[in-house]
């Protein structure tokens, strides 16, 4: 399909991407629980001729579109949306506002299902012009960062063998029109952190016959702190947070033992290694020297996002394709927060790469996980477009890729 078309291909679906982002918007559903969300996913798919699977890591769908032409590359890019969304109550007053009580899409996964539903449907009318096959991976359990490693266990990059991956984030704090894209990490590790600290319970008004597990908690808390800023370079970012700490039942009284929950966000996979090792060999020291004993159980987590050179520079000049250069910055823009795109980005070479979304003008500024969430969406077609663009980018002849 000639360059000029392609703009045109997504502005004539605007309006209709739009409409398919209130409906997921307006019918969320919960990790492990996207039952209805992947239904009308797979029958969409199927309506357009794809090879769909359902059921994949849970309620994952794949679907599959194969190129027909003789001259095609033969090789398979996979496009990843996720598809959960989060327990929060939407508190905006908007039409398509969350018809679902307690739940809502405040991170933009329904904008990232219309985006790749859309992508198939343009695709999938230009079938005898794709030069290689494009697999789409609609992800379950993105918020719980367990849908990605169990799509991938159950043949997800399989039938074709995928050789490469891309996606988007819309990024509601990022204003519309501007796209980030750059190589190496891009969004942190995570990882959820279970200290528990086990004394010795007694009367408060005798510490000395007891072992009190709150103070070597707080000597923990305290201690821990100097791992990010004296074990760690400072060239390499890394934070360590306790958020919740629970223990005891009265004020008088010294309980037996304390729990301890934090998350731990690097962007290096050895940093993230040697932090979790370290805490749990501090934990154990501090408490011993105060009597007590202590243990660190790691949770939930993912990987840093990190992003391939030579795919990032393909996306990086459709994004600039699609809104100029101008609007494609070069600074860094890496992310704290976490995704486990990551586990697609590890198995094979690609590019997680996000769009701007938010408007201060009209209000949109709230951010993700926040009950006021909303995007332009603008952004949508910016979105679509760029991934348009990469995609027959890639799976064009060696020797016409960008």
């Amino acid at each position: 399909m000639p360059k000029d078309e392609l703009k045109t291909a997504v502005l004539q679906r605007a309006a209709a991407l739009s409409a398919l982002r209130r409906h997921y918007h307006m019918h969320p559903e919960l990790s492990f629980e996207e039952r209805a969300t992947a239904a009308t996913i797979a029958t969409r798919l199927r309506e357009l001729g794809l090879e769909t699977r359902e059921h994949v890591g849970g309620e994952g769908v794949v679907g599959v579109l194969r190129g027909e032409p003789e001259d095609a590359s033969g090789r398979t890019l996979l496009v990843r949306a996720d598809i959960d969304a989060l327990p929060i109550q939407e508190l905006n007053e908007a039409p398509y506002r969350s018809q679902v009580p307690g739940v809502m899409h405040a991170c933009g996964h329904d904008g990232h299902i219309a985006i790749a539903l859309t992508l198939a449907e343009i695709l999938s009318e230009r079938r005898d012009q794709l030069r290689g096959n494009v697999t789409f991976a609609f992800q379950p359990a993105e918020e719980r960062a367990a849908g990605a490693s169990k799509m991938i266990d159950e043949g997800a990059l399989r039938d074709p063998d995928v050789d490469a991956v891309i996606g988007l984030h819309l990024w509601s704090t990022y204003p519309v029109g501007k796209v980030a894209v750059q190589a190496g990490a891009v969004m942190a590790s995570a990882d959820e952190l279970i200290l528990r600290v086990r004394g010795k319970g007694g009367h408060g008004a005798v510490p000395h016959e007891a072992v009190d597990p709150i103070v070597a908690a707080a000597q923990i808390v305290v201690a821990s702190q100097t791992l990010v800023s004296r074990e760690i370079s400072p060239f390499h970012p890394a934070v360590l947070t306790f958020g919740a700490i629970s223990g005891g039942t009265a004020f008088n009284i010294i309980a037996d033992e304390v729990e301890l929950r934090g998350t731990l966000r690097t962007y290096d996979e050895a940093d993230r290694a040697f932090l979790k090792r370290r805490l749990a060999d501090l934990s154990e020291g501090v408490a011993h020297a105060l009597r007590a004993a202590a243990e660190v159980t790691v949770g939930l987590g993912t990987g840093p996002c990190v992003n391939d050179p030579e795919i990032t520079r393909l996306v990086r000049a459709a994004a600039e394709a699609t809104v100029g250069r101008d609007n494609v910055p070069t600074e860094d823009m890496r992310l704290s927060p976490s995704d486990d795109m990551s586990v697609f980005l590890a198995a094979v070479p690609g590019c997680y790469f996000f769009v701007g979304a938010g408007n201060v003008e009209r209000g949109i500024t709230a951010p993700h996980h926040n009950a006021r969430f909303d995007i332009d969406e603008a952004a949508l077609a910016i979105g679509l477009e760029t991934l348009l663009r990469a995609t027959l980018a890639y799976l064009a002849p060696v020797g016409d890729q960008e």
